[in-house]
């Protein structure tokens, strides 16, 4: 089945191509060459270790078409069929949001602050997610043409805001983030458009220990549990199914767990397993000389030692959806990089030259606070507590056709 999600993992700097992979290891490039054609090559891994390469140049309508339906990807449950009607999922998200960002406000002793959509590019503000992610960027006329960045999260915003709002530590903010990430691929779980509350809190150097890190993340979970439960009162259909207690594990002691499966596959085991999962260390480079995931090296610190002296501060918190029979990723959080934790991980990644940027002197000149912050989704956690297959049942957005039409065929009713 070729809908499969697919990762980017490596960018040709050179021609600023990117190369994609699946979970079957089939890989792709491309080179638009005139208005009207473009040439791309596909690489098959087969079983003995061998490439086969494929070359193709075609009309650039239909390579786009071919692309869109290799990179988006659609899972249907079999026999699906929505427990709420639209005027109740719209209810559903009101109380969801309000509810939740209550408490996790109470929980975390955060304060709301105003986030803004787009920042101005070359500050090193914005955040770059993996690293290959492209910004939608646009020219401001009034400033002649300085070119702004649609953020793809607030990470560096909000470490500087803490500064400005002179927040003391054990206290924070928080904010409703929305986003644009047009190079995602889009699905069950991916949309072009982000929303998720965005927080971040002052801390001490004494605070930057893992034991610390799971605290925040076992507050952080309690606020989901109460969500789930307020949710049962309002709509009995829906019965609870988190576990009250969070498993903690390494990236490392996930993959020798699981040796045989790739990095997603894991995810999948261990969330089946135990229904609720933080796993710390994403983005440090595991036993194998691979890493979990990617991070960028300037906000989440992942070389630091922590769990069980395994380097990470930082994880992601994964939930077991039972409609959807696989795990999905509702929060990315972390303690933030110290002086120390920057220069060794902007020197890993051969990034140093992001030392010359505004956020990047903020930081290596004490001007900014050490804290702790992370991002949860909105429209996935909605779609976790109401029983939805897809987060176009949550949000309105742009899905390529085949996808409306297919979902439409399984009740999959997209806003």
């Amino acid at each position: 089945m070729w809908m499969q999600k697919y990762k980017k993992i490596s960018r040709f700097l050179t021609f600023k191509r990117f190369l994609y992979q699946t979970e079957e290891y089939f890989y792709y490039y491309f080179e638009k060459t005139n208005r009207n054609y473009t040439n791309i090559l596909f690489f098959f891994p087969t079983k003995q270790k061998q490439v086969s390469i494929l070359f193709l140049s075609l009309p650039s309508n239909l390579i786009e078409v071919i692309l869109n339906k290799f990179m988006s990807y659609l899972i249907t449950p079999e026999g699906y069929k929505p427990l709420l009607d639209l005027k109740q999922t719209e209810l559903g998200i009101k109380q969801i949001k309000e509810f939740f960002q209550l408490n996790l406000s109470s929980e975390l002793r955060l304060r709301r602050v105003t986030a803004p959509l787009f920042v101005l590019k070359g500050m090193g503000i914005n955040d770059d997610l993996n690293g290959v992610e492209r910004a939608v960027t646009f020219p401001i006329k009034d400033l002649g043409d300085a070119k702004a960045e649609v953020v793809h999260s607030l990470a560096k915003w909000k470490r500087l805001t803490l500064a400005e709002y002179h927040i003391e530590p054990g206290y924070g903010i928080y904010t409703d983030m929305n986003a644009i990430r047009a190079d995602e691929e889009l699905g069950n779980l991916h949309s072009l458009y982000v929303d998720q509350w965005d927080w971040e809190r002052v801390i001490t150097a004494e605070d930057r220990n893992v034991e610390f890190l799971k605290e925040i993340v076992t507050r952080i979970y309690a606020a989901m549990v109460r969500t789930e439960y307020m949710v049962y009162e309002m709509y009995p259909q829906i019965k609870p199914c988190l576990p009250q207690k969070l498993h903690f594990i390494h990236a490392e002691e996930l993959r020798q767990q699981y040796p045989d499966l790739e990095p997603k596959c894991r995810e999948h085991a261990i969330c089946k397993k135990y229904g609720a999962v933080f796993i710390i260390g994403i983005g440090c480079k595991l036993s194998d000389g691979k890493k979990h995931d990617g991070r960028a090296p300037d906000y989440d610190d992942y070389t630091s030692k922590g769990l069980n002296d395994l380097p990470g501060l930082n994880g992601d918190l994964l939930l077991w959806d039972h409609i959807l029979q696989r795990s999905i990723e509702l929060s990315s959080m972390g303690i933030r990089v110290d002086k120390e934790a920057l220069l060794r991980q902007l020197k890993e990644e051969g990034e140093e030259e992001r030392l010359e940027l505004y956020f990047h002197k903020r930081l290596m000149n004490d001007t900014l606070p050490l804290s702790i912050g992370g991002g949860i989704g909105q429209s996935r956690l909605c779609m976790f507590y109401l029983r939805k297959a897809h987060i176009g049942e949550i949000q309105a957005s742009i899905w390529p056709e085949d996808m409306r039409k297919e979902c439409k065929e399984h009740n999959i009713h997209l806003i």
